[in-house]
Formats: C-alpha cells, sequence, structure tokens
C-alpha cells in the first residue's frame, strides 16, 4: 500500500507556524512584497514552471489577480491556522495535477514534476530572506536555519517529498546555487514577467483614482523592476538582459537605506501585515476566489 503524500489532520498543527516563529513573525513584513518580483522571476525561469506560466497563466491579463492570489496563499498558509493552511495546501496540489503541456522544445511537462513544484515553493522562502536583507531587519544564520526548517515543514501541507528540497539552510544555499548555474533559463516567461513589472496595469481598486494612478504608475513599476531585478544573482540579471547599471545599484542602494532606517518607527501593522491581510481578504477567501500561489494562477 502506497503512503498518501499529504498528512493526516493529526499532523497538521505541528507543521504550520504559530505566533512568535520565525515564519510568523517576519513573513508578513510589508517590504517582502519587494521581492515578489524576485522570486516569480526565479519560479518562471525554471522551464517547466515558466511553460506552465505561458500556457495556464492569466497573469498577463490580470498581473494584480495573480498577486493578490499568491499573497491569499502565503498568508493562509502561514497565519490561517492548521486547517486552513491544510485546505489551501490540498488544493494547491489539486490545482495542479490538470496542468501539463509541451515545453517549446518539444518535451512535455507537468506542474507536479518534484523539482518544479518543489523550487516555487523554496524560492518563497529565499524572497522572505533576501528581502529582509535588503530593505529590512536582515535575519542572523540561527533565525535562516529555522525559518527554512518552518517552511519546510508546510512543504508537506503541498505533497512535496523531504528529498526533494535540502534539509538545511546551508544546503539550501548550495541548492539555490547549483538551480541558478545548471537549470534556470531565459523563458518566454521571464519577458512577460519582466514587461509587466515595468509596466503595471492599473490595479481594480485603482480605478476611482485613475488620475493619481497615471501619475503613479511610472514610479511603482520602477521601484518593483528595480527591487526585483537587483535582487537577482549577478548570473541571471546578464542572462534575461534586464537592464542594469552603476545607476540604478546606486539607487537600490538608496531605496535599502531607506527602508531599513524606518523599521524602528513602522507600525506593528506594517511589521507583520499577515493577520490585516486575511482579515481585508476574508470575503474572497470564503467564495474561494484563489486557487494558486504557485506555478499559475487561474
Amino acid at each position: 500500500m502506497s503512503t498518501p503524500i499529504l498528512p493526516p489532520p493529526s499532523e497538521w498543527d505541528s507543521l504550520t507556524p504559530h505566533e512568535g516563529t520565525i515564519t510568523w513573525r517576519r513573513a508578513g513584513d510589508v517590504r517582502v512584497l519587494l521581492a515578489a518580483g524576485y522570486a516569480l522571476l526565479l519560479q518562471v525561469s525554471h522551464p517547466t514552471v515558466g511553460a506552465g506560466v505561458s500556457e495556464h497563466s492569466q497573469f498577463r491579463s490580470d498581473p494584480w489577480g495573480r498577486l493578490f492570489r499568491t499573497l491569499d496563499y502565503s498568508c493562509t498558509m502561514v497565519y490561517a491556522g492548521p486547517e486552513a493552511a491544510a485546505e489551501m495546501g490540498a488544493r494547491i496540489r489539486a490545482y495542479h495535477r490538470q496542468i501539463r503541456g509541451t515545453m517549446p522544445d518539444g518535451q512535455p511537462y507537468h506542474a507536479l514534476e518534484p523539482d518544479a513544484y518543489a523550487w516555487v515553493h523554496a524560492t518563497l522562502a529565499a524572497g522572505i530572506v533576501a528581502a529582509h536583507e535588503r530593505f529590512g531587519r536582515s535575519l542572523e544564520e540561527h533565525q535562516r536555519e529555522q525559518l527554512w526548517a518552518e517552511w519546510r515543514a508546510l512543504e508537506r501541507l503541498l505533497g512535496i517529498r523531504a528529498r526533494d528540497l535540502p534539509g538545511d539552510w546551508r544546503s539550501f544555499r548550495a541548492y539555490f546555487e547549483r538551480m541558478v548555474h545548471e537549470t534556470l533559463v531565459h523563458t518566454s516567461a521571464v519577458d512577460e514577467v519582466l514587461q509587466a513589472l515595468a509596466s503595471p496595469v492599473t490595479p481594480a481598486m485603482a480605478a476611482r483614482y485613475r488620475p493619481l494612478w497615471a501619475i503613479a504608475r511610472p514610479q511603482v513599476g520602477h521601484v518593483v523592476r528595480l527591487a526585483s531585478i537587483g535582487l537577482l544573482p549577478e548570473e541571471l540579471r546578464g542572462r534575461f538582459g534586464g537592464p542594469w547599471s552603476g545607476t540604478r545599484a546606486l539607487e537600490l542602494r538608496t531605496l535599502a537605506r531607506a527602508l531599513r532606517a524606518a523599521t524602528p518607527v513602522m507600525p506593528q501593522a506594517l511589521l507583520n501585515t499577515g493577520p490585516g491581510y486575511l482579515t481585508w481578504r476574508e470575503a474572497a477567501l470564503r467564495r474561494g476566489e484563489v486557487a494558486s500561489g504557485q506555478l499559475a494562477a487561474p
């Protein structure tokens, strides 16, 4: 008899973060949002993930919807409690079961290929750590180890096997470098993401403020693209052909210094937006308006 890939209810509580854990305290920092594009670029540069996004995602037509669905997913997994996290994990896995197709080179792909499915989960932890290192409160080595251990516990709710990701943060860094050197490529989805970051469409909630959005849009696009490309390893920036220069590097350093300096005066609601976000999105989540924070959005 095969072992069920998803854990039983008796294990859910031990697999989810609780108040006071490093994941619960740091994953919801508003500055982590600046790493969302970075994590997405890491994801879609995996050939399988990139093909899935290009063929199955509504990212091009609804990038804001995809962002909210990603936040729905991540905040539910971290802040909504064991039962909600387990339900979300099962829903994510079931959704990805139907995503399959053929890559540009003719090779078939499936969204539940273990290396691709696990890589997307790993990039979200990488984004949290990178955002804090650059823009927020840098995690000490033992905190990174603890966050990674907690993030690995969540993987079981998604049906990711223990052998598909490294067991500790130090091993993760080596794994990350191997992925950059050996697996990640310039997919069509990378260009789609870069374009969307550079010229963000008007979010539905901003429709009534179109004049203000018209003024803010270039600045929003510039900052988001600056952070997304600037956080990438230099090797990937060169591979993607993303615009980068000494001037942009200086802009990123200036932005980072300002955001780090703001830490002492930031209200708790911004240092941890997760619980508040779930309250704000309660109605949408209750209606089930979420399907994937990973390979593709419906």
